[in-house]
């Protein structure tokens, strides 16, 4: 069990509060969140590098709830955002622009001017084309735009292919061998401040080595870009460092700082963090309630309120999830496809898994699912997102309500003209 989900008397708590009686209030399925678990995982990250100037900027792509951003940007945190729906997010939480990273591989122009308005840390740029469009509108704009230059070490993080992202076949970032070119391009540039170089190379990497790799490759070419007059002033890594969903042993924060410290401290700059799943993972769950029981031949099947719509990893990774009974007092197991109510043969949380044997209106807690949880939801089926619930202590408060009905229709209407022509 995770440190602030475990059972008391056989029923599970979040923190002091009894899971049974937080969807008691607010139905299921329902997203809860343990704020000591991802203010925790925030000191722990940053504690592991208070050896060297640096900046923990979490990446709110993980969870973006507004409630949590604020509390970890109080907590000294700055944030990674990756569109301009989430710099909007991270300025509506209050946090400082000037913490603030507005990375993506394809900002639009609208995005652009929206983040130019505001003092932000720098636009992480991936492409030369990306370069100049950022120099033309901060031209208009009469800004100077601080810049970081994403570059692609093509190093293999040795993760699932869809969240590998610092491999040459990648789409982000720029090749390292077109790096002095790109350097060049952004120095000759007159509304452009370089501040920083950039990597990321994937998500829920397990160990220091691929880290080692990329940072010694991105050491090297910053010292060499550095002797040809750039002020690089901050040394972005990303993040990626990965988290136990099954049986896996993950590097903590404090294996990866004595590994890579050494290479950092030779390039006088800034070290900058992009952690999101590390922060947020293992602060939260999905609970859903079993709707129902059935058998086919050989197989048995949970039918559960929530789906793929709700919580997509299972279906888009297959990956996997611990599923724990929320209450542990029935002691016989049973052997069970765990599975949504979405039209959809793909829907499903569990395939043969062992599991509490369950009945009609049992409840289930999806585990780790405070990252790429509710930010992937969807109203597929037109089903109405989730809640977000924060536990702190034996308190809980709804950080977002569950959606309504009318919210699904909220921006259509019926156009009379034309319907009449039907």
């Amino acid at each position: 069990m995770l440190a602030h989900f475990r059972f008391r008397n056989k029923e599970m708590f979040c923190e002091d509060a009894k899971v049974a009686d937080i969807v008691k209030e607010s139905g299921t399925p329902a997203y809860i969140y343990s704020k000591r678990t991802f203010l925790e995982a925030f000191h722990e990250f940053d504690s592991a590098f208070s050896g060297i100037d640096h900046l923990v900027c979490y990446s709110m792509k993980a969870n973006s709830n507004i409630n949590l951003l604020h509390m970890l940007a109080k907590a000294g945190s700055g944030i990674d955002c990756n569109s301009g729906g989430e710099f909007f997010r991270a300025m509506k939480a209050r946090v400082d622009p000037k913490k603030l990273i507005f990375t993506g591989v394809g900002k639009t122009e609208e995005e652009i001017r929206y983040v130019l308005q505001h003092d932000v840390l720098m636009f992480k740029a991936e492409s030369r084309s990306e370069l100049r469009t950022i120099n033309a509108i901060a031209g208009e704009m009469g800004k100077i735009a601080p810049v970081g230059i994403r570059i692609n070490p093509d190093v293999d993080p040795h993760t699932h292919p869809y969240i590998a992202t610092g491999l040459s076949e990648n789409k982000f970032g720029i090749d390292s061998s077109l790096a002095f070119d790109a350097f060049a391009l952004a120095a000759s540039l007159p509304n452009l401040r370089i501040v920083g170089i950039d990597m990321h190379i994937g998500s829920q990497i397990t160990d220091v080595d691929p880290f080692v790799e990329a940072c010694t490759k991105m050491a090297m070419l910053t010292l060499e870009l550095k002797k040809a007059g750039h002020n690089i002033k901050h040394f972005d890594i990303g993040g990626g460092l990965a988290i136990p969903y099954k049986v896996e042993k993950p590097a903590s924060p404090s294996d990866l700082a004595k590994a890579i410290i050494p290479i950092l401290n030779v390039i006088d700059c800034k070290i900058l963090f992009e952690p999101g799943r590390y922060i947020v993972g293992n602060a939260g769950i999905l609970v859903t309630k079993v709707l129902y029981t059935k058998k086919h031949k050989k197989k048995n099947f949970l039918i559960v309120d929530a789906g793929m719509n709700d919580l997509i990893r299972p279906s888009l990774y297959d990956a996997y999830h611990k599923i724990r009974c929320v209450s542990l007092k029935k002691e016989d197991t049973m052997i069970a496809d765990i599975v949504g109510p979405v039209c959809e043969s793909g829907d499903f949380f569990a395939r043969d898994r062992e599991i509490c044997k369950c009945s009609q209106g049992d409840l289930l807690s999806i585990m780790s699912a405070g990252a790429y949880g509710f930010v992937m939801s969807s109203n597929y089926n037109q089903r109405r997102r989730p809640p977000e619930i924060i536990v702190d202590g034996d308190r809980f408060y709804v950080a977002r309500e569950r959606e309504t009905y009318e919210d699904l229709i909220s921006k259509e209407q019926l156009i009379d003209e034309l319907i009449e022509k039907v």
